[in-house]
């Protein structure tokens, strides 16, 4: 595990360093370190490591949703309140619509295989996109009309609103029973997991004062520690609740950090923002070089150009869904264009569960795999590239 551990960080660190040079996003080439790293080429990385490749991600996605948190300011995120709800399921609806319509004609599959690529599809990664807003809020970019807040609070709801219907169409293509209370869910979870993650942090934060009236002083690496703890507990409960209440320990994650910015004093909280980017260096290379990981590039041989046109066609509807959730809001054109572009990237949730339908025995299962896998080499480093070389035309 050690020899995989090293050869991740050292071949993802050059190559994310080679596409910096040459202007391209350095995730790019940490997700082809892990491609080339992976099973399906090299074999470098232990089966181990890959093993618990699933909990290494979800350690890498908290630390930078709790950075997200710690940079957000929800009085600015009041002013996108409509646009953001919007963003949270109607973008991710159309592209759903879009594999409902055109997969069944492309690969002559099921009405509900083809809602099953749709689900599988239509999560934006909060792994490309999260980072990428914190960076604008942080550059002050697009802050005046809320666009990275916007962007950032639509797509950590989405990813909830997609994994619902998810499990339901899964059910449905097994042949189960999905119930109302199934679909209520996606409103549950998010309620649930923005109240419980709320409190968490009031207390959090009046625990650290305390302990500061007291004259018990506690270092900012502590703090940082004891946040990212709370952290895990917050998602491995959304597990433990998994079969009695909907929860979002993603949700939760964020919630929790944005409360204890707006009850902290601002150093503190850029103190501990900075020191959550710090680990981020390290969480950035684990988690896309472990995404690549999971990619097996044999399955795109099998589909052809029409797979690469589906992709894109439903692209096109979800920028439809996109224009149609911004379309009351005071942007721009080359903000609006900015927001569709940047609504776009897969990769982690399709890492996650690309492979699902096949692993259930679904006759549609082995090409939903690949188109997955297409899809996450196809939107990843478009939206990526796109964000890091426009960002400073398009946004004031």
């Amino acid at each position: 595990m050690l020899i995989s551990l090293g050869l991740i960080i050292i071949i993802g660190l050059i190559l994310g360093f080679i596409c910096k040079k040459i202007k391209i996003p350095a995730l790019i080439g940490m997700l082809f370190t892990g491609i080339i790293l992976g099973p399906h080429v090299l074999n470098l990385i232990d089966p181990k490591t890959l093993s618990i490749s699933a909990e290494l991600r979800q350690i890498a996605l908290i630390i930078i949703l709790i950075k997200a948190g710690l940079s957000l300011d929800i009085s600015d995120l009041k002013k996108a309140g409509k646009s953001a709800v919007l963003l949270s399921f109607l973008p991710a609806s159309f592209e759903i619509l879009g594999y409902f319509i055109f997969a069944r004609i492309f690969f002559k599959i099921s009405p509900i295989d083809a809602l099953l690529m749709g689900s599988v599809l239509a999560a934006v990664s909060p792994a490309v996109v999260v980072p990428r807003m914190v960076k604008l809020i942080e550059e002050k970019r697009g802050v005046d009309k809320s666009i990275p807040q916007m962007i950032l609070a639509g797509a950590s709801c989405d990813d909830i609103f997609v994994l619902v219907l998810f499990s339901s169409f899964l059910s449905m293509a097994k042949g189960e029973d999905v119930s109302l209370i199934s679909l209520l869910n996606v409103p549950v979870s998010i309620i649930l997991g923005i109240l419980f993650g709320s409190i968490i942090g009031f207390i959090l934060y009046y625990i650290f004062e305390y302990f500061y009236k007291k004259d018990l002083l506690i270092r900012n690496s502590t703090k940082v520690i004891v946040i990212l703890a709370i952290s895990f507990l917050l998602v491995a409960m959304e597990n433990l609740l998994k079969n009695r209440i909907a929860f979002s320990g993603l949700l939760a994650v964020i919630a929790m950090s944005c409360v204890f910015k707006i009850k902290a004093k601002d150093e503190v909280s850029s103190r501990l923002s900075e020191k959550f980017g710090k680990l981020w260096i390290f969480a950035e290379i684990l988690l896309f070089v472990l995404v690549g990981a999971e990619v097996n590039i044999s399955y795109i041989s099998n589909l052809g150009l029409l797979a690469v046109i589906l992709v894109f066609l439903a692209l096109i509807f979800r920028s439809v869904g996109t224009i149609i959730s911004i379309s009351g809001s005071s942007l721009n054109k080359k903000e609006k264009l900015f927001t569709v572009f940047s609504y776009m990237p897969k990769a982690t949730v399709q890492a996650a569960i690309g492979a699902v339908p096949l692993a259930n025995g679904l006759s549609s299962g082995d090409i939903i795999l690949s188109m997955a896998v297409l899809g996450i080499l196809i939107t990843a480093p478009i939206g990526a590239i796109f964000i890091d070389n426009f960002y400073k035309k398009l946004l004031a």
